[in-house]
C-alpha cells in the first residue's frame, strides 16, 4: 500500500531516516505500520501463510520470532516462499539471549532478514553482555541491515537499573522509583545505541523503542526520548490488552505521542481473543493513523449511534456491508483508482443528522428513521442525486458507490 500522507502536523520530532529494504522510516516520511506473527516460526507454511495475511491487510513490515535452531534455518525458506507469492514485505528478525548464536550459526537467516530487533536487557549479562551485543551490530553493519534497540520494562538491564536506584538514593531530594525507572529506560536505548555507533552502525540504520504497558508512561518515556536524540522511534506499547481495552489503551498512547510528532512506526501488539484474526492489530494501527489525518488506506464511512429514532438496524446492517464491501473492493481500487483510499462515505439513520452528514461526505445515504417516510435521499458531493427505495438498498447504493469511485478516480 503506498503510503500517503494527508496532514503532517506542523512541527514533527526530527529523526533520521533508515531505509529497510525501501520501507522509509523516520525523517518526515509517512509513520509505518507494523505487526509481529504468533506462529511457531519453524512451522514454515503457518508462518508463510500469516506473514501474507498481514502483509495483506497492510502491515508494511513483519516481525518474527527467531529463538531457537530450528527458526533460524525456516527464515529462508520463510522468504522464498514469500517472495514466490509475490509478498515482497520486509521480515524483521525478534532475538532474545541466543541472538548473536543464532546469526552466526546460521548467515542464511541473517542475510534473509531485514532488520534485527535486540533487547539490550536480554542480549546477554554481565561480562558477556557487550561481547554478545557487539556481535549482532557487528553482523548487522558488515550485511547492512536495520537494527531496533527494543527496550522492555518487563526486561530492564537489572545492573542499569540498581546502579540508578543507588545514585538516586544518595541525592538530596530523591527522584520517585518512577522517574528512575523511565530514566533506565531511556538510558538503556540510548547507550545501546551510542554504542552500536562506537561499533560501526550507521545511525541511520537505527530505530530504537522503550516499551512499557501503561498508557501514560509510555507517553512520558517518548517525551524523553525525543527531547534527548534524533533516531527514529517505534511506538508501541508491549501489551496492549486483549479487545476493547487494548484498543482504547493504544489509542490513548498513541493518538497523544504522534499529535506532538513523535513517533515513526507503530505497532497495536493486541491480545488476540480465540479465533480472532491476527491482522486486527494492523487494522487498528491504520485507523489510528487514518483518524488523526497522518496517513490514508481506506474509505471512510461515518454512521450515526442510533437513537429512539432508529429503531430499525437497517442503517446499522447498511453500514456494516458498505464498510465491508469497500475493504473488499480495496485491494483492486488501490491499483485501478489511486486516491480512492480518501473516499468519505455517510450511511444516517434518521432525518435529524442524516442530510447534512450526508452532503458533508462525497457520497452519503441518509435512511429513514421511525416514522419516517420510506425512502433514503443520496448525496454526491453536497447535491441530493437520487432517492432510493426497496429490499436492494444495500445493493443500489454499492452501484452509485462503485460508480462514483470510478468517475472520480479512474483518472487519476
Amino acid at each position: 500500500m503506498s503510503p500517503n500522507t494527508l496532514n503532517a502536523f506542523a512541527t514533527r520530532h526530527p529523526t533520521r531516516v533508515v531505509d529497510i529494504d525501501g520501507v522509509k522510516i523516520g525523517g518526515g516520511h509517512p509513520v509505518v505500520v507494523q505487526s509481529m506473527t504468533n506462529t511457531d516460526t519453524a512451522d514454515i507454511d503457518a508462518t508463510v501463510a500469516q506473514v501474507a495475511t498481514l502483509a495483506q491487510a497492510g502491515s508494511e513490515l513483519v516481525r518474527i520470532t527467531v529463538d531457537r535452531d530450528e527458526s533460524a534455518k525456516a527464515v529462508p525458506r520463510i522468504r522464498e516462499k514469500l517472495l514466490a507469492q509475490g509478498v515482497n514485505v520486509p521480515l524483521v528478525g525478534d532475538f532474545h539471549y541466543i541472538g548473536h548464536k543464532l546469526l552466526t550459526d546460521h548467515p542464511a537467516c541473517a542475510d534473509a532478514l531485514a532488520k534485527f530487533r535486540i533487547n539490550p536487557g536480554n542480549v546477554g549479562f554481565r561480562e558477556k553482555r557487550d561481547q554478545q551485543f557487539s556481535a549482532m551490530i557487528e553482523l548487522a553493519a558488515k550485511l547492512g541491515k536495520a537494527v531496533r534497540i527494543g527496550v522492555n520494562w518487563g526486561s530492564l538491564d537489572q545492573d542499569l537499573a540498581v546502579a540508578l536506584m543507588d545514585e538516586n538514593a544518595k541525592l538530596a531530594e530523591p527522584r520517585s522509583p518512577e522517574e528512575v525507572t523511565r530514566e533506565a529506560l531511556v538510558r538503556s536505548a540510548l547507550d545501546s545505541a551510542a554504542r552500536a555507533e562506537e561499533l560501526g552502525l550507521g545511525a541511520d540504520r537505527i530505530i530504537i523503542s522503550c516499551k512499557v504497558s501503561e498508557a501514560p508512561e509510555l507517553i512520558n518515556v517518548y517525551r524523553l526520548l525525543a527531547a534527548r536524540s534524533n533516531y527514529a522511534l517505534h511506538l508501541g506499547l508491549t501489551e496492549a490488552g486483549m479487545g476493547d481495552k487494548g484498543v482504547v489503551a493504544s489509542t490513548a498512547a498513541l493518538a497523544v505521542l504522534l499529535t506532538e510528532g513523535i513517533g515513526d512506526t507503530i505497532r497495536v501488539s493486541l491480545t488476540p481473543e480465540p479465533g480472532a484474526a491476527r491482522e486486527r492489530e494492523v487494522r487498528v494501527a491504520q485507523e489510528i493513523l487514518q483518524s488523526l489525518h497522518l496517513r490514508s488506506f481506506m474509505p471512510q464511512v461515518t454512521a450515526c449511534p442510533g437513537c429512539g429514532r432508529t429503531t430499525s438496524t437497517l442503517f446499522q446492517e447498511l453500514a456494516m456491508d458498505i464498510q465491508d464491501y469497500v475493504r473488499a473492493r480495496m485491494p483492486e481500487w488501490q491499483s485501478l483508482y489511486p486516491g480512492a483510499e480518501n473516499l468519505k462515505l455517510a450511511v444516517m439513520g434518521c432525518i435529524v443528522n442524516g442530510p447534512g452528514e450526508s452532503k458533508q461526505a462525497d457520497i452519503g445515504i441518509s435512511l429513514p428513521g421511525t416514522g419516517e417516510t420510506p425512502s433514503a435521499p443520496v448525496f454526491v458531493d453536497g447535491e441530493k442525486v437520487a432517492t432510493l427505495k426497496g429490499d436492494d438498498l444495500a445493493q443500489q447504493f454499492q452501484v452509485m458507490v462503485e460508480d462514483y469511485v470510478q468517475k472520480r478516480y479512474g483518472g487519476a
